[in-house]
């Protein structure tokens, strides 16, 4: 007799904190306010069950129009043709299966929060609902995560059983995070790219979930290349004291550190100068992810950690 298939129980950890197995799972009803269309263009094909742009001999026909160059002659409708002397062709859409890879952070940088939760759960819960929205559209969907001391990838599937298995590596990843955490050499974003470059990736949606602080000049120029060939979907996670210092700062004395350097902030050049510096190097990331997205029409995701990233996500993917 088949076992009867049991929900994972939560495992009672601070959700503000840590995501458990089981609220990961428990995402799939958040999914149904927004999907993660294709954007590709004819000739460079997005998998998926979807109508793509597609332009070929697929079951479905789409329009008739004038032969222009390059057009494939066993599309000519010769009866329009001869009846308007001009040269017509019938096109056609094709359903393809589309390939989604989820890039998901987990490093300690990802282990802060001034306000409500922490960014690592907001990156896990948000490839969570991602990964179930590609599986509900019938598409095969893989999983990148940055740890602190290792790059995990899987092999894209339209398998629920595979994708709870990266799901719970992923609760993991984001479990073993703590305030004495530090990144291994072997989990910079350069890396992390070269990953995804030695997958040879084409045709695909690649959805980046991190706070892109170590993201620099020549990694945008290799997420370029991506975009030739795939949708890439940049989301950012953001901490309202990342942006900008507050104001609390000048009635007393701050030490601020990354667990290697400290600084103490007890002037107001010194607080004027890091808040100047917070606030334009956040600037210049915003406007770079914007203008990559900007290649393919994409929105730029930007979350903050006031606990209603969920939400936010769901407006701003539904209103493409």
């Amino acid at each position: 007799m088949a076992k009867p298939n049991i929900a994972p129980q939560p495992a009672g950890l601070d959700g503000r904190i840590y995501c458990d197995y089981s609220r990961l799972v428990r995402l799939q009803s958040q999914i149904n306010t927004f999907s993660l269309l294709p954007h590709l263009k004819a000739g460079s094909v997005l998998s998926g069950r979807h109508n793509s742009l597609f332009r070929g001999r697929g079951l479905n026909f789409e329009e008739l129009r004038h032969y222009q160059l390059g057009d494939d002659i066993r599309n000519l409708d010769w009866k329009v043709t001869l009846r308007t002397g001009k040269p017509h062709v019938r096109s056609y859409t094709e359903e393809k299966d589309r390939n989604v890879i989820i890039c998901v952070d987990q490093r300690s940088q990802m282990f802060f929060s001034s306000t409500q939760v922490m960014k690592s759960v907001i990156a896990a819960e948000i490839a969570a609902m991602c990964g179930w929205r590609v599986l509900k559209d019938g598409d095969r969907i893989g999983v990148v995560i940055a740890s602190t001391d290792k790059i995990y990838h899987s092999k894209s599937q339209r398998s629920q059983h595979a994708f709870m298995a990266q799901l719970k590596l992923l609760a993991k990843a984001n479990q073993q995070l703590n305030v004495d955490s530090t990144n291994s050499d072997k989990v910079s974003f350069s890396l992390w790219l070269e990953q995804l470059k030695r997958m040879n990736l084409s045709q695909s949606t690649l959805v980046f979930i991190t706070d892109w602080r170590d993201c620099e000049e020549q990694h945008l120029d290799l997420l370029k290349q991506f975009q030739m060939h795939n949708d890439v979907l940049a989301v950012m996670v953001n901490d309202p004291l990342e942006q900008t210092l507050p104001d609390e700062l000048a009635k007393s004395n701050w030490v601020v550190g990354d667990g290697q350097y400290q600084l103490t902030l007890d002037s107001q050049e010194k607080i004027a100068s890091a808040s100047a510096s917070l606030a334009e190097q956040s600037l210049l990331t915003r406007q770079s992810l914007t203008r990559l997205m900007a290649l393919k029409s994409l929105p730029f995701i930007e979350l903050d950690t006031s606990g209603s990233h969920i939400s936010q996500f769901q407006r701003l993917v539904g209103r493409q």
